[in-house]
C-alpha cells in the first residue's frame, strides 16, 4: 500500500436532496431519509465500479463514473492519485428526477477519497469539501444538504460555496411524488429566461425569506411562503405532467413545489386523505434527515446492501 493512503475500505452514506423548495432557487435545500451506500478501497491497480439498485445497468463502471470522478478531483487536491480503486455503490436514490443522485454522488466520492488519504481530514476540512463538491456539481444547493444534513441556506462567494443550516420545526412532513420518466437539470435550466420581471423577483425574494421562518418557525405559513415566480412556470412546459399535480395540490391547501429541477414533486406537508396522484407516480413519505453523509470504516455491510427500496413507504 502506497504510504500516502489509507490500507482499510471506508463507506459513505449520503441522503437525497430536494433543493430549491419553491422560491429559494439555487439557495435552499433539505436533505430527506433515503440514501445511497458507496465503499471505497485502494486497489493495486485498475478501476473496478459495481452498481446495485438504481442506475445497475445503465451506469459507467470504470473511471467515468461519476463518484470515481469526484475522488479523483479529491485526490488531485491532497497530492496524487492511488494505484487504483474498488468502488460498491448500493443506489436507492432515484436518477435523474431532482432527489440530488449526483449531489448524492459527488459528496460520497469527495467524502471517500478523503478519508482514504492519510491526514486527509485535517488537509481538507469541512468547509474545503463543500467547495469543492458544490465545483464539481455547479452549485451548491444540493451538495450542501447531502453534506450537512437538514435544512440549508447555500450561498457561493469569491472564495466558493458556504452554507448554514437551520433546525426544521414540527410539523413539516416531506411527501415526494416520484414519476417514471426523467428529466434533466441542462433541460429544466435551458428553459429559463436570463431575464425575470422585477416584480416576479421581488415577490420570489420575500416568500423565500418568509418560507426560512415557516420551515424553522410556523409550518402553517408553509403555502404562501412556497410560492415562486423565478423558475417553476418557465419549467412547466418540459414537464407538464409535473406541473398539473403542483396546481392540484396547491389547490388542496398542500405546500407543493417542484423537487430540484424535477420532475419530482415535493410536498412540505401531508397531503389530505385519500389524495390520489395518480398510477404515474410513486408516493413516498420520507423523513428529514438531519446528518448529512456520514463516513464509516470497512465495506458495506448487509444493512446497507438492503432492498433498494427501503425507507420508502408508498
Amino acid at each position: 500500500m502506497p504510504k500516502n493512503f489509507e490500507a482499510g475500505p471506508v463507506r459513505v452514506r449520503a441522503p437525497a436532496t430536494s433543493a430549491n423548495l419553491g422560491p429559494g432557487f439555487d439557495a435552499l435545500g433539505l436533505a430527506l431519509g433515503l440514501h445511497d451506500d458507496v465503499s471505497a478501497e485502494v486497489a493495486p491497480s485498475g478501476v473496478r465500479v459495481t452498481v446495485t439498485g438504481e442506475g445497475a445497468g445503465e451506469l459507467p463502471d470504470d473511471d467515468r463514473h461519476l463518484v470515481v470522478r469526484s475522488m479523483r478531483a479529491t485526490f488531485d487536491r491532497l497530492g496524487g492519485q492511488p494505484p487504483g480503486l474498488i468502488v460498491e455503490c448500493v443506489n436507492r436514490i432515484p436518477q435523474a428526477r431532482g432527489l440530488g443522485s449526483s449531489s448524492a454522488a459527488i459528496v460520497a466520492g469527495v467524502l471517500l477519497a478523503r478519508a482514504l488519504v492519510v491526514d486527509g481530514e485535517r488537509r481538507l476540512d469541512g468547509e474545503a469539501v463543500l467547495r469543492l463538491a458544490a465545483e464539481l456539481e455547479g452549485h451548491p444547493d444540493n451538495v450542501a444538504p447531502c453534506l450537512l444534513g437538514g435544512f440549508t441556506i447555500a450561498w457561493t462567494e469569491p472564495s466558493g460555496a458556504r452554507a448554514v443550516t437551520r433546525e426544521v420545526a414540527e410539523g413539516v412532513r416531506p411527501t415526494v411524488f416520484v414519476p417514471g420518466g426523467r428529466g434533466l437539470t441542462a433541460v429544466a435550466r435551458a428553459a429559463l429566461p436570463a431575464e425575470v420581471p422585477h416584480r416576479d423577483a421581488a415577490l420570489s425574494a420575500g416568500r423565500a425569506a418568509l418560507l426560512v421562518h415557516a420551515l424553522t418557525t410556523d409550518p402553517a405559513l408553509l403555502l404562501p411562503a412556497t410560492l415562486d415566480r423565478l423558475h417553476q412556470d418557465y419549467r412547466a412546459g418540459e414537464m407538464p405532467g409535473t406541473a398539473a399535480l403542483v396546481s392540484e395540490l396547491r389547490e388542496a391547501g398542500v405546500a407543493a413545489v417542484v423537487s430540484g429541477a424535477g420532475p419530482t414533486v415535493l410536498a412540505l406537508d401531508a397531503p389530505p386523505e385519500g389524495f390520489d396522484a395518480g398510477r404515474d407516480w410513486q408516493v413516498w413519505r420520507l423523513p428529514i434527515d438531519v446528518s448529512g453523509a456520514r463516513v464509516t470504516r470497512g465495506r458495506l455491510g448487509h444493512a446497507e446492501r438492503g432492498p433498494v427500496a427501503a425507507g420508502r413507504k408508498s
